[in-house]
């Protein structure tokens, strides 16, 4: 089961530019927006336990990125 909400997946598309999105579409953009963010919080944290901290800040967030 998916934990971001298919419904707010497919107003970003729309948002984007599609006139309309599939259920078969929202359902791969979510999986594959899910495992984006798991990815880029996996590297947040490296970087912030390399920092000797346990929480994740908006710098290494936006460094994980950079990286990904």
């Amino acid at each position: 089961m998916a934990d971001l909400p298919i419904a707010a997946v497919t107003r970003i598309a729309k948002q984007n530019g599609a006139e309309r999105v599939g259920s078969d579409a929202a359902e791969a953009l979510v999986k594959m927006a899910e495992d984006y963010i798991a990815q880029l919080a996996r590297e947040a944290n490296k970087l912030a336990q390399h920092a000797g901290r346990k929480t994740i800040k908006q710098e290494d967030v936006e460094m994980a990125s950079q990286s990904l």
